[in-house]
């Protein structure tokens, strides 16, 4: 029976053990000039592309500053990349998170780093939209919350059907941005509005 993995422990030399063997499954020689450093790359990459698993995104929930601001406060176009659990290939795309506060208010870079220590994970995007989603109604104490979430898998574009290009979206409503169909509206709206020139500088 295989052991139990420790908790906030990547284990590098276990990665880089059965990437060795992975690769003389595959028909390689992990010995070739050009392959034998590359599990211990392989085992630094995972370190890094899952320490969600060793991070609790709550901690950037925490502070918040008192406002008296009762719309909608929207980060549109948060970048990330994660990894598809049924393949172990990358999807990457962008989230956009909205939430209607009650008094108070979080910066909006807290935001972005909820979504990076959640995108560092195994997992499908489904659990993803719906972890950020939950994580933002339990610890901000808003009055709704919306995630959408638009994602190119590579498990679809380079195996399987192979088609390039094709985009998921999800969504999480919380609060009045489930129940008040006027206020989910609104929400979509300033997610897909075209952006205005101002705002493009930086393209």
């Amino acid at each position: 029976m295989s052991e139990a993995p420790k908790e906030n422990v990547v284990d590098l030399q276990r990665i880089e053990a059965a990437f060795r063997e992975i690769l003389w499954a595959v028909g390689e020689d992990p010995d070739r000039e050009g392959l034998r450093e590359t599990p211990k790359r392989v085992a630094r990459m995972y370190a890094e592309m899952f320490q969600g698993l060793h991070e609790d995104p709550r901690e950037h929930l925490h502070k918040y500053f008192t406002e008296n601001y009762n719309e909608i406060v929207l980060v549109r176009d948060i970048s990330f990349n994660s990894m598809c659990e049924h393949h172990f290939l990358p999807f990457m795309g962008k989230v956009h998170i909205g939430y209607l506060p009650a008094g108070k208010i979080i910066g909006l870079s807290k935001l972005a780093r909820v979504v990076e220590v959640v995108s560092k994970r195994p997992q499908v995007q489904e659990r993803m939209t719906a972890t950020i989603a939950d994580l933002l109604k339990d610890e901000l104490q808003v009055r709704g919350v919306g995630v959408v979430v638009e994602a190119l898998h590579t498990c679809m574009a380079i195996r399987g059907v192979k088609k390039p290009g094709a985009t998921c979206i999800t969504s999480a409503m919380r609060g009045q941005f489930l129940k008040n169909p006027i206020t989910r509206a609104e929400f979509m709206t300033l997610v897909y509005e075209k952006k205005t020139p101002a705002l493009n500088f930086m393209e």
